[in-house]
């Protein structure tokens, strides 16, 4: 890495973001005290006023030197950070961050902080508070079959038992500088190392499975994804609770991604554990489990899940 390099590259990826975008980069100053660093948006052919927000900000705070990156259509966020980062100036590391988040003061030095001393880590990642100020679960443990069953019976509960759920529900772990298989993509910070033996983001997962994907990949490589409890971020979203088309997406991606690290054999039996989650509830009338229920029963969708949000499939890729 170039001697003159900054410290952190602050990348985001915006997509109809003008709701939320303000908030977030007036958090950037004090979430990124004590750090160099540079903002570089990937905006991905928003219809709103965001990138228009974005440059009356940057226009305003010149030292952030910000960058705005259009990609031309709804690339997805893999391919938006890919875009960032390939324009962002020399960087030893990347914080990656979603448009609707909040950074609490000096919770970038944090991260960057903890990612110094503890040689293996790869990303780094805060603790995550909702809208209301509750903590929020971000930590998660690997898909396992045992884990999708698991899930599928026990809901949510069933990380409550770490051979049976995901999502890490101990309260303790979130105040400690606990290691996680991964983490929600909403936050993290990526370290020059990992940066450099990771590559780019996988593009094929328009959206969800991609941060699995990455951070299992550093995992793999040695890299470990951990928690910084005193660096702390607010994140407003949670779209994929309330759409039906953003949920499904998940589900197939889900699906997608475990096919890739288990094979052919370990995913059907997967795709079982995920129509024994969606069924009941489709049965029960939530709309968001009867399209996740029809698109996995859709060989087409299964083979392009872009077209969830994009309505055809792409033919440039």
């Amino acid at each position: 890495m170039s001697p003159g390099a900054i410290d952190v590259a602050v990348v985001t990826v915006t997509y109809n973001s003008e709701g939320v975008i303000q908030g977030f980069l007036d958090s950037l100053n004090a979430g990124m005290r004590g750090l160099s660093w540079q903002l570089v948006v990937a905006d991905n052919a928003s219809r709103d006023g965001t990138v228009e927000a974005v440059e009356r900000w940057a226009a305003d705070h010149p030292e952030a030197g910000c960058i705005v990156v259009q990609t031309g259509y709804n690339a997805g966020y893999a391919a938006g950070i890919n875009a960032a980062l390939a324009k962002a100036g020399p960087h030893h590391a990347a914080l990656v961050l979603n448009p609707d988040l909040r950074l609490r003061p000096d919770s970038g030095r944090r991260m960057a902080d903890l990612a110094a001393r503890t040689p293996d880590a790869g990303i780094v990642v805060p603790r995550m508070f909702d809208e209301s100020g509750d903590p929020a679960h971000s930590l998660r443990r690997e898909p396992t079959l045992l884990r999708g069953f698991g899930e599928a019976v026990l809901g949510a509960r069933a990380g409550r038992f770490p051979r049976l759920g995901e999502l890490v529900l101990d309260e303790a772990a979130y105040t400690a500088e606990t290691r996680a298989d991964w983490a929600t993509g909403a936050a993290m910070y990526i370290t020059g190392d990992c940066l450099a033996r990771c590559g780019p983001w996988d593009e094929s997962f328009l959206l969800y499975s991609e941060e699995t994907e990455y951070s299992l990949r550093a995992r793999d490589l040695g890299l470990a994804t951990v928690l910084a409890p005193e660096a702390a971020v607010v994140h407003i979203g949670g779209e994929s609770d309330v759409s039906p088309p953003l949920w499904t997406l998940l589900i197939i991606n889900k699906l997608r991604f475990y096919r890739r690290r288990r094979g052919l054999p370990a995913a059907v039996a997967y795709w079982a554990a995920l129509m024994l989650r969606e069924v009941p509830r489709a049965a029960a009338g939530q709309r968001r489990s009867r399209k996740a229920v029809g698109a996995l029963l859709s060989p087409s969708l299964l083979r392009d899940p872009r077209t969830v949000l994009l309505g055809t499939p792409r033919t440039d890729t």
